[in-house]
């Protein structure tokens, strides 16, 4: 591999974040044709870039958005096909992470800035800093699949076609319709109380992240920082040869406890003791080619020096209901642009909101190319399998020109 020392455009403002600022930061182990830039002045920010395919002028861009947690750095397998092929390809560290600086990393700060619409300008004000008016396709994973159909939603005059991968989109909330004469009843989700209440108590995992405990749980883990991710990034992968996912029959706590425990926890357990009893043999870490050990490495330096709490802001916009006003602006729009869905087929994640799946395909996205569940690969899927990926995501920027098949269905990769 060879590497590629930081770009920066200018330098931020420290008193944006208690951020260390880039300039000083190890070189990132890139494959060749990615280069790694600080573009200032994004919406507060001052954001890390890796960006492949910038030889040329005049290319089609495509938007690749991380997830949880991950890094610019997930989409190193991805980006020198699509610059292959022609396209002028950004993978940003969102805010909250990475070497992106201008973010407040306090528990106690203020959520605003991390709510998804604030996301979505964060990938607007990315692309136009670029020069460009619009993406041939923005393409989100994880966490990222929540920023990426959000994107095309708001401005699908800028954001031509959208990708989600490993979590599905199922569309904006309804907003209470017809109560002057019907009032809608007082809102209440049991299901926390009766996890807890279950003969093995249980909580999930998103509301466990939005605890003031999780960050150091997981940056101070006792294992160590790097061996708990590599059970983390293990335990949800295919080589964890328990995760058979279906599709559960509902928001239930009976149903929600069939997932396995990286989404519905052992009540009394922290994140890292979840998957310490899921750690790969040293002989299986040796042998992993996915994701080796220098380069889980990145991820391991990264969190360490910036912790969790960026990302973790993003899961409490959502369980602490900042996201819902912003949402319930876009009741009863459907994404119109172009879309496609793509998984791991040991993925748990296309599954772990029960009915999300099928309201994707059947009234989120109302120009639908195809759903795919690839072989062999869990949660990490870009990751896992990359050549797959890297053929679907082509036919799919190569088939937008084209217009909507009658029905694409689910196909297996």
């Amino acid at each position: 591999m060879f590497l590629h020392r930081d770009r920066v455009a200018m330098p931020h403002h420290a008193k944006d974040s208690t951020m260390p600022p880039t300039t000083s930061l190890p070189e990132l182990p890139l494959p060749p044709g990615i280069r790694s830039r600080i573009v200032a002045g994004v919406n507060g920010l001052a954001v890390h870039v890796l960006e492949a395919g910038y030889e040329t002028g005049g290319r089609r861009c495509v938007l690749l958005l991380h997830g949880f947690p991950e890094l610019a750095f997930s989409w190193r397998k991805v980006m020198p096909a699509l610059a292959a092929a022609g396209y002028h390809v950004i993978a940003p560290d969102q805010r909250g992470y990475g070497r992106t600086t201008g973010w407040d990393p306090d528990y106690d700060g203020s959520l605003h800035p991390y709510r998804v619409m604030n996301l979505v300008r964060d990938a607007l004000g990315v692309v136009f800093a670029f020069g460009h008016r619009d993406v041939a396709a923005v393409v989100g994973h994880d966490f990222g699949a929540m920023v990426a159909p959000w994107c095309a939603l708001a401005r699908p005059d800028v954001f031509r076609a959208a990708v989600m991968m490993s979590a599905p989109f199922a569309g904006p909330p309804a907003i209470p319709f017809d109560t002057v004469n019907h009032p809608a009843p007082v809102a209440d989700d049991p299901v926390h109380r009766e996890l807890a209440a279950l003969p093995r108590p249980r909580k999930h995992y998103q509301w466990y992240y939005a605890t003031r405990e999780a960050d150091a749980d997981m940056r101070h883990a006792p294992q160590g920082l790097h061996a708990f991710l590599r059970a983390y990034y293990h335990h949800k992968s295919a080589d964890w040869t328990a995760n058979a996912p279906h599709p559960l029959q509902g928001w239930t706590a009976a149903e929600l406890a069939k997932l396995p425990t990286y989404y519905v926890m052992d009540r009394d357990q922290t994140m890292a003791q979840t998957v310490a009893g899921e750690m790969p043999a040293p002989d299986a870490i040796a042998a992993n080619r996915w994701l080796p050990d220098d380069e889980l490495k990145v991820y391991s330096d990264e969190f360490a020096r910036t912790g969790f709490q960026g990302g973790l802001q993003w899961y409490r916009c959502g369980t602490e209901g900042v996201n819902a006003a912003d949402f319930e602006i876009y009741s009863g729009r459907r994404i119109t642009v172009p879309a496609c869905f793509i998984a791991g087929r040991q993925d748990w994640g296309v599954h772990q909101r029960p009915g999300a799946f099928e309201a994707m395909q059947g009234n989120a996205c109302a120009d639908m190319r195809g759903c795919h569940l690839v072989e062999g690969a869990g949660h990490w899927v870009q990751q896992e399998q990359p050549d797959e990926v890297n053929r679907l995501l082509l036919r799919f920027l190569e088939d937008c020109a084209r217009p909507a098949s009658a029905a694409a269905g689910v196909s297996a990769s």
